[in-house]
């Protein structure tokens, strides 16, 4: 008895908990989605959870049919098995309903990949280069007032497990953080300087190929501060899974504060 309480008082706070705080980084065991920060990602995640209230009822119905043909008309119940070809209102149900079904789910997909091609009057740029095996970051908004400084740039690599302080999530956690203010229209242009890698952060919902040669571009407005960690999820060589992203949200007075202190401390370089 006092197991099951405990097993019950559990779950309702593990329940409970999810709403009191956010999720922004991968955890032991996870099955749904990392907490939303941008609309784009709140989108993902409503669409994954009207497909998955389709996806429920198809296997329950497969798989009561399933059941049903392997209990109720096994060999000793039925030794003279029925001899039917073919039910025409049967494959007509079974052709126009899954029909149906793809139109529904169509309707909203093709409204979400567009969306998510949109790149609405951004207020920021910024430029993501990949490399073997780090990230490259460049706010090109913000010049420097020195002769031959163009913009902000600087280099992103991870933390080796010897260097992090305590409550630092290993193999995430990188020397150069990127800010971004929230509430903004952000462009990110992404591209690589060596190979294929992929840029990916979930909380956001982006996930963009760094392609050598080219450039792809998505647009981001984040509607809360917080620090979402991501990954490169592009096969990319030897240290593929030591390359994260950190991306930090702060108000627009704090993002201002930091890239003046960055154009300062370029300047007394």
């Amino acid at each position: 008895m006092i197991m099951i309480l405990a097993i019950t008082l559990f779950l309702v706070l593990g329940f409970f908990g999810t709403f009191l705080s956010y999720s922004d980084a991968s955890s032991n065991w996870q099955l749904g989605f990392q907490d939303p920060s941008t609309p784009y990602m709140e989108g993902i995640t409503s669409f994954h959870n009207n497909i998955m209230f389709f996806i429920v009822l198809i296997v329950v119905f497969t798989s009561w049919l399933l059941f049903r043909c392997l209990f109720f008309y096994e060999k000793t119940k039925h030794p003279i098995p029925d001899k039917f070809t073919h039910s025409t209102p049967l494959e007509v149900v079974w052709t126009v309903l899954p029909a149906v079904i793809l139109m529904i789910i169509a309707v909203p997909s093709f409204a979400l990949l567009y969306s998510l091609d949109e790149v609405i009057h951004p207020s920021i740029t910024l430029k993501v280069v990949g490399h073997q095996w780090y990230w490259s970051y460049e706010y090109s908004d913000f010049n420097s007032y020195d002769e031959g400084v163009e913009s902000l740039n600087f280099d992103s690599y991870m933390i080796p497990d010897e260097d992090l302080t305590l409550g630092s999530f290993r193999l995430l956690e990188v020397d150069n953080r990127v800010l971004l203010p929230v509430n903004t229209h952000i462009r990110i242009l992404v591209t690589a300087g060596d190979v294929l890698h992929s840029w990916a952060v979930p909380s956001l919902g982006v996930k963009v190929d760094a392609c050598p040669g080219r450039l792809n571009q998505v647009s981001i407005f984040m509607k809360r501060e917080g620090v979402f960690y991501g990954q490169c999820s592009e096969i990319c060589g030897v240290n593929h899974g030591f390359m994260p992203i950190v991306v930090q949200s702060v108000s627009m007075t704090e993002y201002i504060q930091w890239i003046n202190a960055k154009l300062e401390g370029i300047q007394l370089v």
